[in-house]
């Protein structure tokens, strides 16, 4: 795949955004080398469909993985080696080099019929195989020469067996005869207490150097002490002779046969290639789809329009530090389109704008470079050409000047380089210099930046660049959301409204004395501290107006449920009423006719026998044909009424506003007057969100608005 990489991605990006501790998560999940070093270099894409490639190729592994498909285990090693082998005439390739073979080649027979069984349902990683194929043809040539446990077969060539069957025959004479002198020397007393041992791989005696000539042989050695000399007997030095030729024998009919079977199997060098190619390929997609797992992870819808959706991201790192702590990790949730590209994030400090901002930065790498992301897969994220960063983590007294000139220059670089594909991410835009002179600094940067029509995430506490963003068209303040009642941070961004400092409140949790708080105020503008208190006051009355509405939206829905159940409740009420009194009607008719059939009756007994009863069956059969035309006549009735229902029926159309609802439609409840949007489908069911309140509604229930 011929990937187009992102411009003006550095260094500096993936430090502030810590994009190589996501490289070393995916490098440790790797087999092969050949994915690792994929894995540290992996860097994101701008071109949209190397990236839907390589995100679909993790989510359909994904879905193996949690779906409980079986699939074959990606135990394998790499075959570069062997590749140069094959590739150079008359080489040979060692036994391992085989065993490698093999296992490669079995691996990529059973991929080959996964991926066939299951084609229709995995169809982008069913690509990867296109060249190679199941076969044998590596398989059987190799199993004839080695055996299950990797070893070279005795019937690999009738001359191996043949040299095999000599050095068995040898090696039997040898240990005979070498039992007899143990036993005897043993019995003589002449022997050490290790009785025997190995010298250049001969059996030999350990032999007391007292004892020394008593026992015809030759000696091969002696112990560091010189008190054991290693005799090997007399009998044994011609045979251990002939053993060692016989070996030499076999190691060259190995020799061989190995050079045989590497030219059969130089047949096969462009399957082998394919090999080398697709297993380190699924290698890597394996390693992305136990990232994702690790993180919660999904893939994102990819917008063709310039827009950033996030529905409940969290930040990769966090929510693993969190979960290994046992700590809570708070989602964010932000919407950035065309008309609020440049988003300015402010609130106190510790409140999670830097979480937030770097959030928004490290999710948008991992997408661009293949990578699921912890968010809603009802998320949309477009791409973007360069991704910018200036986070002034380093805010140490000592470098605060260099710190300043290395901003300068980092804005510098952003001025030359950004435009309407660019994303930039500014921590503490403007810090590091007199609060009045860098603001005004900040802010010309700001517009000019704006100007060049980029996406950005500010976090600031400046008040004229909270200002300026109020008053551009295309730019949107955002706060984080700070509890003034328990004074602790809600770690929550909220769009629309510029956010406090909370300079004193934080103060104050840090046990800063109240008297040196009211001091410090008692210096400030009282404009600017009554400014500041407003802020807070508004951003808590909108927390309080917010909670508000959700308890209202949920009263509503509570009293929409409670209505609808007394309406079923009505209904079987009205429904069983109604089939009570066709009972009665029903039972009152029965009677009727029980009294004309018993005054039928009693009329036979009274007159009893006679011509007179002919008029009497005259009556009773108009009587019961008159009841049958009745009953045949309420029969047809019934009948055209059901072929009504249903003619009527099929000519009622179906609300065609249910079609078109969508995720991102504005509805609102049927009946009701606020609107909301829709921000997830699950069949008949959809969440919307009417405010900060979300929740779960049959779409029936919901009256489609744009």
């Amino acid at each position: 795949m011929s990937e187009q990489l992102m411009h003006y991605f550095d260094e500096q990006v993936v430090t502030d955004l810590e994009f190589d501790v996501i490289r070393i998560m995916l490098h440790d999940y790797c087999i092969g080398d050949t994915a690792r070093i994929r894995s540290t270099d992996i860097s994101p894409m701008i071109q949209r469909k190397d990236v839907v490639e390589s995100l679909s190729l993790v989510k359909e592994f994904h879905r193996i993985r949690t779906e409980g498909y079986t699939f074959p285990a990606l135990d394998y090693q790499e075959l570069h080696r062997e590749i140069r082998i094959l590739a150079v005439r008359d080489s040979v390739l060692s036994e391992e080099s085989f065993r490698h073979l093999i296992d490669a080649s079995r691996l990529v027979n059973s991929l080959v019929a996964f991926f066939k069984q299951n084609k229709d349902t995995f169809v982008r990683l069913s690509t990867l195989h296109a060249d190679v194929y199941h076969t044998t043809e590596i398989i059987d040539p190799i199993e004839k020469v080695f055996d299950i446990r990797g070893l070279v077969r005795d019937d690999a060539s009738p001359e191996l067996y043949r040299i095999r069957q000599e050095i068995q025959s040898v090696r039997r004479k040898i240990n005979r005869n070498f039992n007899k002198e143990l036993k005897e020397f043993i019995d003589k007393g002449w022997l050490a207490d290790t009785k025997e041992g190995f010298v250049n791989e001969r059996r030999v005696l350990a032999v007391m150097s007292t004892h020394k000539r008593k026992i015809p042989g030759m000696a091969l050695g002696s112990s560091k002490t010189g008190n054991v000399t290693f005799i090997e007997p007399q009998a044994n030095t011609a045979l251990n002779f002939e053993f060692e030729m016989l070996q030499d024998d076999e190691r060259k009919e190995i020799y061989r046969i190995l050079m045989a079977l590497t030219r059969e199997i130089r047949k096969s060098l462009l399957l082998i290639e394919a090999y080398q190619k697709l297993l380190p390929e699924l290698d890597f997609i394996n390693a992305k789809t136990k990232l994702a797992l690790e993180i919660n992870a999904d893939m994102p819808a990819i917008s063709d329009e310039q827009e950033i959706d996030l529905i409940n991201a969290y930040h990769p790192i966090l929510l693993l530090t969190n979960k290994k702590s046992g700590n809570k990790t708070h989602a964010q949730s932000l919407r950035m389109d065309k008309f609020s590209r440049m988003l300015v994030i402010s609130g106190p400090n510790a409140g999670g704008k830097s979480i937030t901002l770097k959030t928004v930065g490290l999710l948008q790498i991992m997408l661009q470079s293949g990578l699921l992301i912890p968010a809603s897969p009802n998320s949309k994220m477009c791409l973007f050409h360069s991704i910018l960063t200036d986070i002034g983590d380093n805010q140490s007294i000592e470098n605060q000047l260099s710190t300043y000139s290395y901003r300068l220059k980092r804005m510098k670089h952003f001025l030359d380089v950004a435009n309407r594909r660019s994303l930039l991410l500014l921590d503490e835009f403007g810090t590091g210099s007199d609060p009045d002179l860098g603001g005004a600094l900040a802010e010309v940067f700001f517009e000019e930046l704006y100007n060049r029509k980029s996406f950005g995430v500010v976090t600031t506490h400046y008040g004229n660049i909270k200002l300026k963003a109020s008053h551009l068209r295309n730019a949107i303040n955002g706060s984080m959301l700070f509890d003034k009642e328990s004074l602790e941070p809600l770690y929550r961004l909220d769009i629309g409204q510029p956010g406090s400092s909370f300079t004193f409140e934080v103060a104050e949790i840090n046990g800063i004395p109240q008297a040196l708080i009211e001091d410090a105020k008692s210096r400030l503008d009282i404009n600017k501290v009554q400014m500041d208190n407003l802020i807070a006051e508004l951003q808590k009355e909108k927390s309080e107006f917010e909670k508000l509405v959700a308890n209202a939206r949920k009263a509503e829905l509570d009293a929409l449920k409670a209505k609808e159940s007394f309406e079923s409740r009505q209904a079987k009420y009205e429904e069983k009423l109604q089939s009570q009194q066709e009972m009665i009607e029903r039972n009152n008719h029965y009677l009727i006719r029980g009294r004309k059939m018993q005054t039928f009756i009693d009329q036979f007994a009274t007159k009893g026998k006679g011509t007179q009863n002919k008029t009497l069956l005259e009556d009773v059969k108009k009587f019961i044909t008159v009841e049958k035309t009745k009953i045949e006549d309420a029969k047809r009735a019934d009948e055209l009424k059901i072929k009504a229902a249903a003619k009527k029926q099929t000519k009622k159309k179906p609300k065609p506003e249910l079609d078109l609802i969508k995720v991102g439609s504005l509805v609102k409840l049927v009946g009701g007057k606020q609107s909301g949007t829709v921000i997830e489908l699950d069949g008949n069911n959809a969440v919307v969100a009417f405010g900060v309140f979300k929740t779960k509604v049959e779409k029936a229930k919901l009256a489609f608005i744009k």
